[in-house]
């Protein structure tokens, strides 16, 4: 068995890292922990989140559903229970398309910066 030496691999992060990621409150994400069953972050003696990276991929289609797509949270919880795997891809083809997005606006503006 190979020793991982990737220092960027990250087991757990904290609540205020995913909440940084996504550009949503802390508050937001505990309130969707009680609201979608899937959302389960590990927790400490102390009460402390410790998200992996199959719950930020969880938490990242809650946010597609409910802040991208604008779907109540109601509507994006059904949606998770009854095409789970459809609602995923979604989330994963949107997500690409937002960064291709980006791409196009840095392109932009760097053509704009050469005019």
């Amino acid at each position: 068995m190979a020793l991982n030496t990737d220092k960027n691999l990250k087991l757990y992060y904290s609540i205020k890292e995913v909440a940084n990621m996504l550009n949503v409150s802390e508050s937001m994400l505990r309130f969707w922990e009680k609201e979608i069953p899937s959302i389960k972050p590990k927790t400490t003696g102390n009460n402390v989140r410790q998200y992996t990276e199959r719950d930020i991929e969880e938490i990242k289609v809650v946010y597609n559903l409910v802040k991208v797509r604008g779907f109540k949270l109601a509507a994006a919880r059904k949606m998770l229970r009854e095409n789970k795997t459809g609602v995923d891809n979604n989330a994963r083809v949107m997500e690409g398309l937002l960064h291709v997005l980006d791409e196009l606006k840095a392109l932009k503006a760097q053509l704009d910066y050469l005019s």
